[in-house]
């Protein structure tokens, strides 16, 4: 008869095959518990000579110690039936295991310990909501990272526009993010072939989200199934699945000018998340095109369930608040009983909040949608002698001591010592767990 090839025997075969480490700790398994449940047998005779000493005695009077031969069973089967065990697990980590030994009780301890982790949810976008993500993922695997579909510029605006699919920018860094061998796969993701080539400065995590929606048939189960190749801890999903465009109306450049001569002031629309944060001009307001986009579902049902909900950080006008503009998404927010957060920014951003405080970002925010969508705001309290990096970009700074607030704030350390105009992810992830847990 024909062998077969490996891959073409029956599944339960393969594991007979030579080389596989298993046969013999399978062995060693089953005769070990076979010789326990020899001894656990003999255990019921006991009864019907009245009792444990009589059952003894009367085998003794036969010349047989069975004292001996029934503890001995027990011990040798049980010992025979350990290293069984043992042998199974190091031949079946073995294929899965990166770490040495001595780590694997570690590893799977802490695998055990996110799985249990609470039920958060991240909004926003951009570099923001990656921080947020890196420092979580040490603390639960049951994470949401609801990101905005706004983006329009760079490599993501081209595929947007080329191929009326979703920008995969921002998604392509919250899965780096989270993802298990995060150093590699973020090296990978964000590796951008030259502008001078045909690949046109693409970057490979966008060309590799475009090319999991062609073969999955949509960009929500191109995200999904990314996750599992990936290893992502927790799942990275879009707040609408609309083609949605931002816009804004801003003060021009110009304004002084014309109010000084007393002519009145008109508002300048401009439309396009890239082009709407340029310098010399003040933001009044963002809205949506179309305004009333549905939601993803599944980003409402994450909301729902959540046991913490953290808005930001992120670009206040360009990452955060298209997420919020989504009608369904609020509302789900409003209307859930988890904890909720925003996270403020440590630096101001140059063209959207230049000279912006605490107050002043949650003012935007109350403004575009409503009072009532977070319980308490979190902002860094340190301030490092250097300034941020960039012209008329400083820190943003905490309300005056004695000034009245209409919202509760959470004042921590938490900018990151080497990029201090960026937040820490551990301190950040740390400080949102103490408040769940307060």
């Amino acid at each position: 008869m024909t062998k077969l090839p490996f891959r073409q025997q029956s599944i339960h075969l393969r594991w007979l095959q030579p080389g596989m480490g298993v046969k013999r700790w399978l062995l060693l398994l089953i005769g070990g518990s076979l010789l326990v449940i020899l001894a656990v047998a003999c255990l019921p005779l006991a009864i019907e000579f009245s009792g444990w000493w009589l059952f003894l005695q009367h085998f003794q009077l036969q010349g047989l110690d069975w004292p001996v031969i029934v503890i001995g069973l027990l011990v040798f089967g049980g010992l025979l039936a350990t290293l069984g065990v043992l042998g199974l697990n190091r031949s079946l980590l073995s294929a899965y295991r990166r770490s040495s030994r001595d780590e694997v009780v570690e590893v799977v301890y802490r695998h055990r310990q996110r799985q249990r982790g609470p039920k958060v949810v991240a909004i926003g976008g951009g570099h923001g909501l990656n921080t947020l993500l890196r420092g979580l993922k040490e603390y639960t695997d049951n994470i949401t990272a609801i990101v905005t579909v706004a983006d329009d510029g760079g490599s993501s605006g081209k595929l947007r526009r080329d191929l009326g699919m979703l920008p995969p920018g921002d998604f392509r860094n919250c899965i780096a993010a989270l993802s298990d061998s995060e150093g590699l796969v973020s090296q990978l993701f964000q590796y951008r072939f030259g502008e001078d080539t045909e690949l046109d400065g693409h970057s490979f995590g966008n060309l590799y989200l475009t090319a999991m929606t062609a073969i999955t048939g949509s960009f929500e189960s191109a995200l999904e199934e990314s996750g599992r190749v990936l290893a992502v801890r927790g799942r990275v999903v879009p707040s609408t699945l609309a083609e949605v465009v931002l816009c804004a109306e801003r003060t021009p450049a110009t304004s002084a000018e014309q109010a000084g001569n007393g002519q009145p002031v008109r508002l300048e629309r401009v439309c396009g998340e890239s082009s709407i944060g340029l310098a010399g001009s003040h933001i009044e307001r963002v809205y949506l095109e179309p305004e009333n986009p549905p939601a993803y579902p599944v980003a409402i049902r994450a909301i729902l369930d959540a046991d913490l909900i953290v808005i930001g950080p992120g670009s206040l006008y360009t990452s955060v608040l298209p997420n919020l503009l989504v009608p369904d998404l609020a509302s789900a927010i409003e209307a859930a009983e988890a904890r909720k957060v925003y996270v403020c920014n440590v630096a101001t951003q140059i063209g959207e909040t230049e000279g912006y405080d605490v107050t002043d970002y949650v003012n935007v925010l109350h403004e575009h949608v409503g009072v009532g969508l977070f319980q308490l705001v979190m902002a860094n309290s340190t301030y490092l002698k250097t300034p941020p990096p960039g012209a008329r970009v400083d820190w943003v700074r905490l309300p005056e001591p004695d000034a009245p607030l209409d919202y509760d704030l959470a004042a921590r350390d938490l900018v990151d010592r080497q990029y201090p105009w960026r937040h820490d992810s551990m301190k950040l992830a740390a400080e949102l767990m103490v408040l769940l847990d307060a």
